[in-house]
């Protein structure tokens, strides 16, 4: 997931998932719709199964150190760096409450 430029105004959100073009208005709407519309992911370094996108990216630095991050996804500090950067903007961005709560509303929690 991604801040996008829109008229030299940071103000769209794309949803970063490989294949899907989706851009959003807010960080809440990419979000619900990354844990509603794509594919779960399975944590490579737990086997815990979480929803694509910001969830799996959170789950991966919250519950794991970035070194077994590293290593189960054979990534480098450069992709590291990208999925911080992505989850500082959401939590920064993001009203998580409202977007968990929407979430378990419609059952995809």
């Amino acid at each position: 997931m991604s801040l996008t430029s829109v008229g030299g105004n940071m103000s769209r959100w794309k949803c970063g998932i490989e294949g899907c073009d989706g851009r959003f208005e807010d960080a809440e709407s990419a979000v619900i719709h990354q844990t509603v519309e794509h594919e779960r992911h399975e944590c490579k370094v737990c086997g815990t199964i979480v929803p694509e996108g910001y969830f799996a990216i959170r789950h991966a630095f919250d519950e794991h150190t970035r070194a077994e991050f590293v290593r189960a996804y054979d990534a480098d500090s450069s992709a590291v760096r990208i999925r911080e950067d992505v989850k500082d903007a959401v939590e920064a961005d993001a009203d998580l409450n409202s977007v968990v709560e929407t979430l378990r509303e419609q059952g995809a929690l």
